[in-house]
């Protein structure tokens, strides 16, 4: 999932997550890729494998900045995403929430990076944030779009996770690559036991007219029951409901759809109540939420590993 702000420079966001005498200290951890002193989230080994493909968990602050790297690589230098003078100064990706986050790696084994040692080049990655430790710091980052307090507050004994920030080099961008990034989420939620998970979504373009097919295939056909309903903010709603249910071709709507919002419907998610036009990264984002409960059984077992780190 791509989840995105306008366009806010790292150092203001900071401000709203550690008070003024502590910003230095918390930009630095941004662009560090240092965590927040909360124990860094430990798994014992690989997340899983396919072929020279390993997905794991970012362990040091240097592998969270190569993470960075390949963000600014896929969203700024082939998207087409606008990058302020801080952004284009580390050439990396970078904003408040990083330090608070896990980061999932998808590892190249066979196409290693020189550096004073060789190491696996980072092809993929995506962004993963509890709810404790968003609760601790300001929020969810889906909360600069979309109402989350509001549906957390209608599931106070349940445990939310936020996935953002996804991306895979453009070589990678096959479903060998989706699996693994699929069996590496779900390890993580074997390990964490989240009762939801949410985050926004994108769509290319910031023109919903343009986008009416998905747009309008997503209310109707996807939008989540009112227990499990999220709503743009007012002064960010763009409407989804722009063709009528009976004029949707269903299977041309989902043979356009990006393939990890396809990936997150097919296992039982639910999609937000109106969209948002991020105009910094040309996108139109919407809500995915995904109650555990409602993940189809047909595809629990390849969501959750029973133990096996070898991807189905």
């Amino acid at each position: 999932m791509l989840s995105r702000t306008p366009a806010t420079s790292p150092r203001r966001l900071l401000r709203g997550f550690w008070p003024a005498r502590k910003s230095v200290a918390g930009l630095l951890r941004a662009y560090g890729g240092i965590a927040v002193n909360r124990g860094r989230t430990r798994h014992p080994g690989t997340l899983g494998w396919l072929g020279p493909l390993e997905v794991r968990l970012a362990q040091t602050a240097a592998e969270v900045r190569r993470a960075q790297k390949l963000r600014y690589r896929v969203f700024y230098k082939e998207g087409h995403a606008l990058a302020d003078a801080k952004t284009k100064l580390a050439r990396r990706d970078i904003d408040a929430f990083d330090p608070l986050c896990d980061h999932l790696l998808v590892l190249d084994h066979a196409a290693t990076v020189k550096r004073l040692r060789q190491k696996p080049a980072v092809v993929g990655t995506y962004r993963l944030l509890p709810q404790d430790v968003a609760r601790l710091h300001g929020g969810f980052y889906s909360e600069n779009e979309f109402d989350i307090r509001a549906l957390t507050a209608r599931h106070p004994k349940s445990r939310f996770l936020e996935l953002g920030r996804s991306c895979v080099l453009a070589p990678y961008r096959n479903k060998r690559t989706l699996e693994l990034l699929w069996h590496g989420i779900g390890g993580y939620v074997k390990l964490m036991q989240p009762d939801v998970l949410i985050g926004c979504a994108s769509l290319e373009g910031t023109d919903p007219n343009a986008l009416k097919l998905l747009l309008s295939y997503l209310h109707h056909f996807a939008r989540a029951p009112e227990v499990w309903r999220a709503k743009a903010l007012p002064h960010r709603y763009v409407e989804m409901n722009r063709m009528p249910k009976e004029a949707i071709d269903p299977k041309a709507a989902l043979r356009a759809m990006p393939p990890l919002i396809k990936g997150y419907l097919r296992l039982g998610a639910y999609i937000g109540e109106g969209a948002v036009i991020d105009y910094q990264f040309g996108t139109t984002d919407v809500l995915i939420i995904l109650p555990m409960q409602a993940v189809k059984p047909r595809y629990l077992a390849h969501f959750v590993p029973n133990g096996s780190s070898e991807a189905a």
